[in-house]
C-alpha cells in the first residue's frame, strides 16, 4: 500500500480524547460502556455440495479450527492471505455467519452474546451498501434516525450526524451522492460510527481506498478506540505506519491462528523464533512472507532446495508451513498466558452460549421506520429522473400510435368489434408495462440485507414504505398517460363517470400486474428468467382474450382459465365500463344501419350478454375485487419472499474454496 516512507502514525496513540476535534468529551464517562469480546474454541464448516443436480455430493469442510483469543477495547487486526479465513473470522464474531456450522463459545464482557448482537454491534461490509441516490448526510441521518432509540431527540441526532460527518472529514461533501468507491466507503463507516456502539466490526476497510484515505480512516479509528470502543477489522497488507496503530493482531490461514496477541511483539514473536526479518521490509509483508512460505520462513535444507512442480506441490507446502506455525503458537508463552486469560471467563458463565443468534429487534416503532423509507423511497425515485423521463416518453409514443390506430370511432354497429379490440390493446399496454416493476426490490437487495439484519427496520415497514414511495408513483404515472392519452385520441366512452371508471379499472389492473412481476422477481439474481415467465404468461392469457372476441365456444371450453387470468378481469370491467348503455343503431340513420351485417348489434348490453358478461353492477366490481384480492396476495406471497430471502442470503457463504486436508 505504501513505502517505508509513509509518515510515522504513532503518535496519535499518545494524544488526548480533549484533543480530538469533532468530539465531545466533557463526561467520557456518560459514552458507550466498553465491552470485551472473547472467543473460545471456535470452529466453523461449512457443507458444500458438487457434481451434477441428480448426482450431488455431498462434503463437510471446516473453515475455521480450534480458534480462541481475546478481542478488548482498541484496534484489533484480523490479517491472513486472501484464502477467506480472515473475512470468515471476523463474520463468525460478527453473528453474520449461519450459526447452524458454529461450535464453541463467543462471550461479549464473560456473558453469551445476546441474540440481537447483530443490532448492538456496528458492521462495514467489504462491499459498501449505501444508497446512492441520496446524499452522503441523508444516508448518515437516516442511520441515526432508525438505530437511535426514540428517547434522543432530534437535536441529538444531528449533533452526533455533524460530528461523525467532520470526524470523517465529510463535511465538504455532506450534500454529495456517494457514487465513487472511497465515499461510499467513508459513509458506510460513518453510518455504523454515529450508533455509537461498542463493537465495531470492519471486513476489509482499506479496499478501494488510497493511502491518504486509509491513514485518515485509521486517524478516525484509532481515535474511536481511545475513547473504550472495540474496533475488530479483518485487513490484508497494510502499511508500516499503519500497523503501528494495531493494538491486537491475529494472523489466521487455512481457518487456524498463526498469532494472537500484542500487534508489536509479533515481530519480536516471529525473529525469536528464528524467521529472518529485513529491516527494509514491512511487518505486515514479513507475516504474510512467513504464513505462505516465502523466503522468510524457517524450513528444512531438504524443503528449501525443493521446486514445486504444480498445485499440488504448493498445497502440500502451504499445509506443512500452516500445521508448523500453528502448533508453533499453541506451545508458545503467549497462548499460554491467553488461555490464562480466557479459562476463567468460559467457566463463570453458566447460561451457555445463546442459540437464539438470528434475532432482529429494532429501537424504532413501525410507523417512525416507515415515514422514513417512504422518505428514502421516494428520494431515489427521484434519483433515477432519467429513466422515469424515458419510461414516460415510451408511454407517450405507445399511447399515442395505439390511439391514432383506432382514431376517431364511430358510434355506431360496425365500430364495435373496432371498440374491444382497442380495450384490449389497453389491457395488454398495463400488464406487459409492469414487467420493469420487478427489479423493485432487486436492485436494493443487498443494501436490504444488511440494513435489516443490523436493525434499522423490520421487513413489513421497507416493505410497505417501498411500494408506496415508488411502485404507486411509478405505476400511476404509466396507467393514467395512457389511458389519458388513448382516451383523448380514440374517444372512447365520453361521459365523465366512464372515464374515470377506466382510469381507476386500469390502475387496478396495472398493479394487479405488478405485483406478480414482484412476486417472481424478488430475490433473484438474473432478471432475464422471471422476465420470461411472465411474459409468457401475458402472452397467453391475451392470446386466449383475443380468441374469446371471436370464438365463443372456444373460450368456454377453456372457462376454468379465467380464474387465474389477471388481463381476463382487467378486459371485462373494461368492456363492462364501456359497452353498458350504449346504443350503436341511430334512429333514423338508414345510410348507416345498411352498412351493418345482417345481424345487427344495437346497443352494449347485447354485446355484453353474447360475450357472457354480466349486466349488474357486481358484473362490474367482481373483476375489480378479483384484481384486488390478487393483488393482495401476490404482495403478500412477496413480502413471505423477503423474509425468506433475508433468512436464506443473511447467512449465505460465498467464500473461496479452500485446501481440506484429512
Amino acid at each position: 500500500m505504501s513505502s517505508n516512507d509513509d509518515p510515522v502514525a504513532i503518535p496519535m496513540m499518545e494524544r488526548k480524547p480533549s484533543d480530538l476535534p469533532g468530539i465531545d468529551t466533557s463526561d467520557l464517562n456518560t459514552l458507550t460502556g466498553e465491552a470485551v469480546l472473547s472467543f473460545h474454541n471456535i470452529s466453523y464448516q461449512e457443507t458444500v455440495q458438487s457434481g451434477f443436480p441428480l448426482r450431488k455430493r455431498t462434503c463437510v469442510i471446516e473453515r475455521l479450527s480450534n480458534i480462541s483469543g481475546i478481542m478488548k477495547p482498541g484496534l484489533n487486526a484480523i490479517m491472513g492471505p486472501q484464502d477467506g479465513s480472515r473475512s470468515l473470522l471476523l463474520d463468525v464474531l460478527a453473528a453474520r455467519k449461519d450459526p447452524c456450522g458454529l461450535s464453541g463459545d463467543i462471550l461479549v464482557n464473560g456473558k453469551p452474546r445476546p441474540a440481537n448482537f447483530k443490532c448492538t454491534s456496528g458492521y462495514v461490509p467489504q462491499n459498501d451498501t449505501v444508497m446512492c441516490t441520496v446524499t452522503v448526510r441523508e444516508n448518515v441521518e437516516f442511520s441515526a434516525a432508525l438505530r437511535l432509540p426514540m428517547s434522543v431527540t432530534r437535536d441529538e441526532k444531528t449533533k452526533r450526524t455533524n460530528e461523525v460527518l467532520e470526524l470523517l472529514h465529510l463535511n465538504e461533501e455532506s450534500n454529495v451522492k456517494p457514487r465513487s468507491k472511497e465515499l461510499m466507503k467513508r459513509t458506510s463507516i460513518a453510518m455504523e460510527l454515529v450508533t455509537e456502539h461498542p463493537i465495531l466490526f470492519l471486513d476489509d476497510p482499506t479496499t478501494d481506498l488510497d493511502f491518504s484515505t486509509t491513514t485518515d480512516l485509521f486517524w478516525v479509528l484509532k481515535r474511536m478506540s481511545m475513547r473504550g470502543r472495540t474496533i475488530i477489522f479483518s485487513i490484508n497488507q497494510p502499511s508500516d505506519s499503519i500497523f503501528r496503530c494495531f493494538d491486537s493482531l491475529t494472523l489466521v490461514a487455512s481457518g487456524k491462528v498463526m498469532f494472537h496477541g500484542p500487534a508489536q511483539e509479533a515481530l519480536e514473536y516471529f525473529t525469536s523464533a528464528g524467521y529472518n526479518y529485513d529491516s527494509h521490509n514491512k511487518p505486515a509483508d514479513f507475516f504474510l512472507d512467513i504464513i505462505n512460505g516465502g523466503s522468510s520462513a524457517k524450513l528444512d535444507t531438504e524443503e528449501d532446495g525443493h521446486k514445486d512442480n504444480n498445485h499440488k506441490e504448493h498445497s502440500e507446502r502451504q499445509h506443512q508451513v500452516t500445521e508448523k506455525l500453528a502448533n508453533m503458537y499453541t506451545q508458545s508463552s503467549l497462548y499460554k498466558e491467553m488461555r490464562t486469560e480466557l479459562d476463567p471467563l468460559l467457566e463463570e458463565q453458566k447460561a451457555g452460549r445463546s442459540s437464539a443468534l438470528e434475532e432482529i429487534t429494532c429501537v424504532t416503532p413501525f410507523w417512525h421506520q416507515l415515514w422514513w423509507i417512504i422518505c428514502r423511497s421516494f428520494k431515489n425515485f427521484q434519483g433515477f429522473s432519467w429513466v422515469t423521463g424515458i419510461q414516460a416518453i415510451v408511454a407517450v409514443t405507445v399511447a399515442i400510435f395505439v390511439g391514432t390506430t383506432f382514431h376517431f370511432l364511430q358510434h355506431d354497429c360496425i365500430d364495435v368489434q373496432r371498440r374491444v379490440v382497442l380495450l384490449l390493446m389497453l389491457t395488454a399496454l398495463q400488464c406487459t408495462t409492469s414487467l420493469s416493476t420487478g427489479e423493485l426490490f432487486v436492485t436494493d437487495r443487498d443494501l436490504f440485507l444488511h440494513e435489516h439484519t443490523s436493525g434499522y427496520y423490520r421487513v413489513s415497514s421497507y416493505f410497505l414504505g417501498k411500494l408506496l414511495a415508488e411502485l404507486v408513483p411509478r405505476r400511476l404515472l404509466q396507467s393514467i398517460t395512457f389511458t389519458v392519452i388513448i382516451f383523448t385520441i380514440a374517444g372512447v366512452k365520453t361521459d365523465v363517470n366512464g372515464f374515470f371508471t377506466m382510469i381507476f379499472t386500469a390502475m387496478i389492473l396495472a398493479y394487479s400486474a405488478s405485483s406478480l412481476a414482484l412476486l417472481l422477481g424478488t430475490g433473484e439474481n438474473a432478471a432475464a428468467v422471471p422476465t420470461q415467465i411472465i411474459m409468457i404468461y401475458f402472452t397467453f392469457m391475451l392470446f386466449i382474450s383475443g380468441l374469446s372476441l371471436y370464438s365463443v365456444t372456444f373460450i368456454q371450453d377453456l372457462s376454468w382459465i379465467q380464474y387465474f387470468s389477471i388481463p381476463y378481469y382487467g378486459f371485462t370491467a373494461l368492456q363492462h365500463n364501456e359497452f353498458l348503455e350504449q346504443n350503436f343503431c341511430p334512429e333514423h340513420k338508414t345510410a348507416e344501419l345498411s352498412r351493418c351485417p345482417d345481424y345487427v348489434i344495437c346497443t352494449g348490453e347485447e354485446f355484453l350478454t353474447i360475450r357472457s358478461i354480466d349486466l349488474s353492477p357486481w358484473g362490474f366490481w367482481k373483476n375489480l375485487v378479483a384484481l384486488v384480492c390478487i393483488t393482495i396476495i401476490l404482495l403478500s406471497m412477496t413480502c413471505i419472499k423477503l423474509l425468506v430471502l433475508k433468512k436464506k442470503r443473511l447467512f449465505k457463504i460465498a467464500l473461496p474454496v479452500s485446501l481440506n486436508y484429512s
